[in-house]
């Protein structure tokens, strides 16, 4: 179930956790056009936060059919896991400072996973900030943790569930509205989507840093078809900021899965269709070569 916390709470946890061991703050910064956030964490962080990396430890290297960030095996997110400090039973609390996109990938692996107790803060570290609470610099690393993952526990969409999904229920475009309509494609090599796909970009989830109400946010899912009992499921430019609307979905009350692949391993794909324009079935073309 999607967590929020806001800054003064984690605070006080942080406060109370004389150990250092109980709770475990992780910062995922990572934007499209600054993926590596190394520098960024080290300049100014939460007090204690431990850096994730998105390319190397929230996701694997993979071919270019697999989306540019397949998600990782198992045992490589159990060691990066226990790298980051993490033991049995300890509360996660994820962060970055754009729209909790990294934070949600995070959030969606270690739940998916079997981690219990894993929140995001609201507002991320804008809203610490905001709050004039401690900051600190420098790399951080714990001692290991011994905290043991599970495998995914729900099945993920593959790139024929994604082209099968419009039939049955909803699959759900979260880019920017202009490249669902494939007016613009800054990274992939084929503009456009998925024929059938609805789109709600990642912002309309978000009052600035910080999610929308749960009345405000099963609104909006509604406006695309996202309802109790739909079969529905999220894709993004790489599988990254789908876990965003995963995360949204489920302050809302609502079920929604992710398609990892994403539109980076369908535009790679030689003879998949790729509709564009502001409708879900304009079918304009296929894939006519790999990347």
């Amino acid at each position: 179930m999607a967590q929020l916390i806001t800054p003064a709470d984690l605070d006080d946890l942080l406060r109370s956790d004389a150990g250092g061991r109980a709770v475990r703050v992780l910062d995922v910064r990572y934007r499209l056009d600054r993926p590596d956030g190394r520098a960024d964490h080290d300049a100014a962080h939460i007090p204690g936060a431990v850096y994730v990396d998105m390319e190397t430890e929230l996701s694997r290297h993979g071919r270019p059919e697999e989306g540019r960030h397949p998600l990782p095996e198992r045992a490589a997110l159990q060691a990066a896991a226990r790298r980051w400090g993490i033991d049995r039973g300890a509360t996660v609390v994820v962060y970055d400072e754009d729209r909790a996109l990294g934070a949600s990938r995070a959030w969606w692996l270690l739940t998916r996973s079997g981690v219990a107790d894993v929140r995001i803060l609201d507002g991320g570290l804008p809203a610490w900030r905001a709050a004039g609470l401690a900051l600190e610099s420098g790399p951080v690393v714990p001692a290991p943790g011994d905290v043991s993952l599970d495998p995914i526990s729900e099945p993920v969409l593959s790139i024929d569930d994604a082209a099968a999904l419009p039939a049955a229920g909803v699959l759900l475009d979260v880019r920017a509205a202009e490249r669902y309509r494939g007016e613009v494609e800054p990274i992939d090599p084929v503009a456009g989507h998925i024929p059938g796909a609805a789109n709600l970009p990642t912002g309309a989830y978000m009052d600035g840093e910080r999610f929308r109400d749960a009345a405000t946010l099963r609104a909006l899912f509604d406006t695309v078809g996202v309802r109790p009992g739909v079969s529905a499921a999220a894709y993004c430019g790489s599988g990254v900021t789908a876990a965003q609307a995963v995360f949204a979905a489920e302050l809302a009350g609502l079920d929604l899965r992710i398609y990892p692949g994403s539109w980076s391993q369908w535009s790679n794909t030689p003879g998949r269709a790729v509709a564009t324009g502001a409708t879900p079935d304009d079918v304009t073309g296929t894939v006519t070569a790999p990347a």
